[in-house]
């Protein structure tokens, strides 16, 4: 399932990374360990290492490697930490968050892309993942309060709900709309008195992050 050859093409996709700017080795690491060939059909296995996103089901796609390394970095995650995801897609993200010692709660609307990547994690191992099909605008509340927040799609606006399952100073990071074809990257930082900060780092590209459950 993951030979010599495939962890030659992480190292390669690794070092790309380093040259793009990621500095953080805990990411890095957790990268090299998580096999992204089998988050992808066989006959799409030759992408698996390129820095690029690729398509999945239900009209979703599996973030390019960069963006899945750069929001990651953004989160500060330490070992222990509780993450709230919203949009588990392929469920590399989460791997990824799990291989840094977080642990990881993640939804997803599409009922036929939660399933399949339910019994997809379950089988590599990442059982501890705990998916849930559901709107990711209402998060889990059950489960709150979250050290972090990431949110893989483009949203109009920071969920109400999502800011209130926050913890205080948490991170919660984000792309958000801005009415072109690009989405602007954010980090918000809870204040002791609920009130935000917000760090901006550029433009990204996502799917829209959509309100219901299909």
């Amino acid at each position: 399932m993951d030979n010599y050859k495939h962890k030659g093409l992480r190292k390669k996709l690794i070092n790309e990374l380093i040259v793009k700017g990621i500095k953080d080795e805990k990411v890095l690491d957790a990268i090299m360990k998580v096999p992204r060939h089998l988050f992808l059909d066989n006959a799409f296995e030759e992408w698996a290492y390129k820095d690029n996103a690729f398509p999945i089901d239900c009209e979703q796609t599996i973030s390019q490697p960069y963006t899945v390394a750069f929001q990651t970095s953004l989160l500060k995650v330490q070992p222990g930490h509780k993450i709230l995801e919203i949009g588990l897609g392929s469920g590399y993200q989460a791997c990824v968050l799990i291989e840094m010692g977080a642990k990881v709660y993640s939804i997803e609307r599409h009922k036929t892309l939660h399933d399949k990547t339910a019994v997809r994690l379950k089988d590599l191992g990442y059982s501890s993942i705990r998916t849930f099909y559901g709107d990711g605008f209402e998060g889990l509340p059950r489960f709150a309060p979250f050290d972090s927040i990431i949110v893989t799609a483009a949203c109009p606006e920071i969920p109400k709900a999502l800011w209130e399952q926050l913890k205080i100073g948490g991170h919660m990071v984000a792309p958000m709309t801005t009415g072109s074809n690009h989405q602007i990257m954010y980090r918000f930082y809870k204040n002791q008195d609920g009130s935000l900060r917000k760090e901006e780092f550029g433009d990204f590209k996502f799917v829209p992050m959509l309100k219901g459950i299909l």
